[in-house]
């Protein structure tokens, strides 16, 4: 694999991660916090971890936008 395919596959697993990431946050966060107060952040964030990680083992399957 070439060096520019490299770099073109973890741009586009790093954009996926990122996405998923905030997906995850908004879903846990939206189920039930009325005020930012309500927002048990440290398992939003947990949330968001996990998707973020997954996302970055499905991307090692292939992504269809970094395959040229």
């Amino acid at each position: 694999m070439k060096t520019t395919n490299w770099k073109n596959w973890a741009k586009a697993a790093l954009v996926r991660a990122i996405r998923t990431f905030a997906e995850a946050m908004l879903a846990y966060i939206g189920t039930g916090a009325l005020v930012l107060g309500d927002v048990n952040w440290v398992a939003a964030l947990s949330a968001g971890g996990f998707g973020f990680i997954t996302a970055v083992l499905l991307a090692m399957t292939g992504l269809p936008e970094a395959e040229q």
